[in-house]
């Protein structure tokens, strides 16, 4: 990539005012690439385009609109080891996830595809007579999409699909940090035969570009996924036109272990969920809630099993845990590490830094912490996990519950009176058992509660919800 890559608008690659260079995190001596920046006036051009372009797609038949998500999908499976390669160089993730990103992200377009030729209304007699009535839905119409760094691809195709396979044009504002996954994905979109302004890429900052879109008047929803902070700015401005919004956010997740856990696989559990992605997904457990009758044992497992990861650039052979995706980032890490530190937890293992190539940090364990600390309470998106000692199931239910975040929560324990209380009483959106705080499904809904997420939820069907707003019809048949 030695030339600046150009955003997608009304149907054209074009070169916006300024540029900002792209890092591989796993060598900060590489660059990626050169990505240009949307001015305000490019900005505006594609929500002019895409107001046009959605009639047109809306009036496609749903073969068509099928058949362009299923070839984007197709495309993106096919060539889902160059395309992670690329967005493990840019993100840092080691390949088999990078690789696994893809492919799942061209699965979200095969589903809705499939979702397109799911148009079914209902009917209903009204309570007068000779009158019948009917509802269904109809698109939104220009949505704006905000995604996020740590899963460019997939974060970006689970709104990208859906916005499509209902009829809408979509803006799409990537993060920054993470261009060129956005420029591929645009690639593959843009050879389809899809009106020009139909789907539009605008590269840029959240200061300048995000600004605009969110507090353009002519936007008609806006679906972001970012930190607490930025969601409640997207929702206050979203207010102030009456746009809708779908906002995920901050998570705190926790997982559970109980006395009656396996504790091979709740290892398995903690350090996969707290330490995959080098900590820097939403679905992290950086809370490990484990009761005093195997607290130690755990310990020692979990330490076993962390001795084991293989820190590297994210192309090496036998990388389980690439580096973080910036210095700025690292930084953050570094500073919450210390914060552990002086809060008066005990360390276990891990927390090296090395930036002398890239951006590394080895994951860090520690012990002897409660719920009230600061590094217990604050998202950290780093690869630092705290172990909380709790006396019985109560009192780790009650933990896990005692934060303001909600996204996902885990329990290990081979009691069925437990795993379904859990189910019902966890403060989560998403409620695991046995199974890592990350790692979900496509075709079920994703969300969270509290300050996790506002509005209704993401992926499987429950999409619609969001994507598309219900029109109910009367006539007078007879």
């Amino acid at each position: 990539m030695s030339q600046i890559q150009k955003n997608y608008i009304a149907g054209s690659w074009v070169e916006g005012v300024d540029s900002v260079t792209n890092i591989n995190p796993s060598n900060h001596a590489e660059v990626v690439g050169e990505f240009t920046q949307a001015s305000a006036e490019q900005v505006q051009e594609a929500m002019d385009a895409a107001k046009l372009a959605q009639l047109a797609w809306q009036a496609t038949g749903l073969e068509a609109r099928a058949a362009v998500l299923q070839a984007i999908g197709d495309e993106m499976i096919a060539r889902c080891d160059e395309l992670g390669t690329l967005l493990s160089r840019e993100e840092g993730k080691p390949f088999a996830e990078g690789r696994g990103e893809v492919y799942r992200a061209g699965q979200f377009f095969q589903y809705y595809a499939a979702e397109v030729l799911r148009q079914i209304g209902d009917t209903a007699d009204s309570v007068r007579p000779g009158i019948e009535v009917e509802t269904r839905r109809e698109p939104m119409g220009t949505v704006a999409i905000i995604s996020p760094w740590n899963f460019p691809t997939a974060t970006a195709s689970w709104k990208i699909a859906p916005a499509l396979a209902f009829g809408n044009a979509v803006i799409w504002k990537p993060a920054n940090i993470t261009p060129a996954s956005a420029v591929a994905l645009t690639e593959i979109i843009a050879k389809q035969n899809i009106p020009a302004g139909l789907f539009n890429l605008v590269m840029g900052s959240g200061s300048v570009v995000g600004e605009q879109i969110i507090n353009s008047t002519d936007i008609d929803a806006v679906s972001f996924t970012g930190s607490l902070p930025v969601g409640r700015r997207v929702a206050q401005a979203a207010a102030g036109n009456l746009v809708k919004v779908q906002l995920e956010m901050g998570s705190k997740n926790a997982l559970i272990v109980l006395d009656d856990a396996d504790l091979d696989l709740a290892a398995d559990c903690a350090v996969g969920g707290a330490f995959g992605s080098t900590g820097q997904k939403c679905t992290a457990s950086t809370r490990l809630i484990v009761t005093a009758g195997v607290h130690d044992e755990f310990v020692a497992k979990v330490q076993e099993r962390m001795a084991k990861l293989k820190v590297g650039g994210a192309l090496e052979e036998g990388t389980t845990i690439g580096p973080v995706v910036d210095d700025k980032q690292l930084a953050s890490n570094r500073a919450y590490f210390q914060l552990a530190l002086d809060e008066g937890c005990e360390l276990v293992c891990g927390g090296d830094i090395d930036d002398s190539v890239g951006y590394f940090m080895t994951p860090a364990l520690f012990i002897n912490t409660n719920n009230q600390m600061r590094i217990n309470r604050e998202e950290t998106f780093a690869p630092i996990a705290c172990v909380i000692k709790v006396a019985d199931y109560d009192e780790a239910l009650a933990t896990l519950n005692d934060t303001e975040f909600g996204l996902t929560g885990g329990i290990c324990t081979q009691s069925l009176k437990y795993a379904n209380h859990f189910k019902r009483h966890a403060k989560t959106g998403c409620a695991m058992v046995n199974l890592p705080t990350a790692g979900t499904d496509y075709h079920v809904p994703f969300g969270g509660r509290k300050n996790s997420s506002y509005g209704s939820r993401e992926q499987g069907q429950y999409a619609v919800e969001f994507y598309t707003e219900i029109k109910t019809s009367y006539i007078k048949a007879y």
